[in-house]
């Protein structure tokens, strides 16, 4: 791997003549593997942020008279936002929480005590009422115009006249845009200064990823780590050391813990007993080699099974596809030759390359495509972090990106009950085996292929503005209806 001292004369040498687009656009890997909580990026930890915005909104703008604080949620976050967790999520974020850093084991009681005191404080210290039995309200008409998850927070007077309000959109992975932001389509990230440093490899899409690879010699993971070294200088491989140490965590916990998930459905957590079979199974010469697959589905599973349950996890890209990239990680450390931390490094570099592509030219948001955006997403971002761990070229792992992509194209979003548990469980696992098998195939071949991964990404887009609205995230449609919930 390329010296440090090299990525910080490329920041120095960097074209500043770059379109100003390219440098907005960059997005870092540690906004694309968030740590939050469950079971959902864009219906709990988007409302949680958007939430905290508009309180420091309020600080800002000092407003004269507030006497009362109160929130809307439209579109998917009013049709799925009771099985998502949304309205909890709002009273988190207004409490003062933050995804990252909030203890899952005391959810409960803060929302408790919000419900019996009524009232919520600015960071700067105002006190509003706030009674969240009344003051959130989930409106069933139709969507807000800008996107498929919208929410409005007002501030009244003591008459209960309307002093101020603001609309927010959660438009995937946990990201949130105002309505100004999301019609400029800026991340709200993107005026931050440091976003606004030039990078070194300004990537917009594959194809400049692959020219600029071929120019500078470098892999994707190395034009990845350069680009965040003008961020976060040597402080980079700690952090990225973190988001592994936490997916890690996440799944441990998932494969000790047993019971039913919470929501009603009374779906069983499987890791654990599934973990117990393949550990007593270990040395059986009976026992058929593609079992390797049971052992990529099982760590997905359990990331996926704490997620449902409202655990801490990562985002890779979304919370309802956090299984998949954590899943294959463990498979390239567990069962492949050669693996170690600094492969984990290069996967974690590689696989947000492709994600933040996928992100700017189409979208990770089930709620506006459909599960090919959020499974899909995954799977394409495992099978190019495998595939980079395990040397791939870069074309090769264009491919691989490709390959697992292609064949999530058209999935739909449709949970039971709202919730985060069927499909979704299940469909990590097999998005994790489809990522390996993409990158095997990537592997086998020479990098060449016949469908661009732009291409697939462009028809990934298409395909979610032709698909149903009942198909996204919406519960209205597919098995959300066809399947009795007991």
């Amino acid at each position: 791997m390329a010296d440090l001292c090299q990525f910080a004369v490329l920041a120095a040498m960097s074209d500043c003549r770059k379109p100003a687009q390219a440098r907005v656009m960059f997005l870092s890997v540690f906004e694309l593997f968030k740590i939050g909580i469950g079971p959902s990026s864009s219906h709990t930890v988007g409302p949680m942020v958007a939430a905290r915005r508009y309180l420091n909104r309020l600080d800002r703008e000092k407003f004269t008279g507030m006497a009362r604080l109160r929130a809307s949620l439209h579109g998917s976050l009013a049709f799925t936002g009771k099985g998502h967790g949304t309205d909890r999520a709002i009273i988190l974020g207004l409490a003062g929480e933050t995804p990252e850093d909030i203890d899952p084991d005391r959810v409960e009681a803060i929302l408790a005590e919000v419900a019996d005191r009524q009232w919520i404080e600015t960071p700067g210290g105002t006190r509003l009422a706030f009674n969240p039995a009344t003051d959130i309200h989930f409106d069933f008409g139709p969507p807000l115009p800008g996107h498929a998850n919208g929410m409005i927070f007002y501030v009244d007077d003591a008459g209960g006249k309307e002093i101020d309000h603001k609309n927010y959109y959660s438009v995937g992975g946990g990201f949130v845009q105002s309505e100004g932001e999301h019609a400029e389509a800026v991340s709200p990230e993107a005026v931050d200064a440091p976003r606004h440093r030039p990078v070194p490899f300004p990537f917009v899409n594959a194809a400049d990823m692959l020219r600029m690879g071929r120019e500078s010699g470098l892999s994707i993971a190395q034009m990845r780590r350069a680009n965040e070294w003008t961020r976060y200088g040597d402080a980079l491989t700690q952090k990225l050391d973190r988001i592994w140490h936490e997916m890690d965590a996440c799944m441990k916990r998932g494969l000790s813990r047993k019971g039913q998930l919470p929501g009603g459905l009374k779906v069983k957590r499987r890791a654990a007993d599934i973990l117990d079979k393949l550990l007593a199974e270990r040395g059986n010469n009976a026992i058929n080699a593609h079992q390797v697959m049971d052992w990529i589905g099982v760590y997905a599973m359990a990331v996926n099974e704490e997620n449902a349950a409202g655990g801490k996890v990562v985002t890779a890209p979304t919370n309802g596809a956090a299984g998949v990239v954590p899943a294959v990680m463990r498979y390239y450390l567990d069962h492949c030759q050669g693996a170690d931390q600094d492969g984990v490094r290069t996967f974690l570099l590689a696989s947000s390359a492709i994600g933040t592509i996928i992100k700017h030219n189409a979208s990770i948001s089930g709620a506006e495509v459909g599960c090919q955006g959020e499974v899909g997403s995954a799977s394409a971002m495992a099978a190019a972090g495998l595939c980079a761990a395990l040397g791939g070229t870069n074309e090769q792992v264009e491919n691989a990106a490709e390959i697992a992509l292609e064949h999530h194209l058209g999935m739909t979003c449709d949970p039971v009950g709202g919730l985060v548990q069927v499909p979704c469980i299940e469909r990590n696992a097999f998005g994790a085996v489809k990522a390996v098998a993409a990158a095997s195939l990537a592997l086998r071949g020479d990098g060449t292929h016949f469908v661009p991964l732009d291409s697939c990404i462009e028809t990934m887009r298409q395909t979610g503005l032709d698909m149903s609205a009942r198909y996204k995230e919406t519960s209205t449609g597919g098995l959300a209806v066809n399947v009795v919930e007991c």
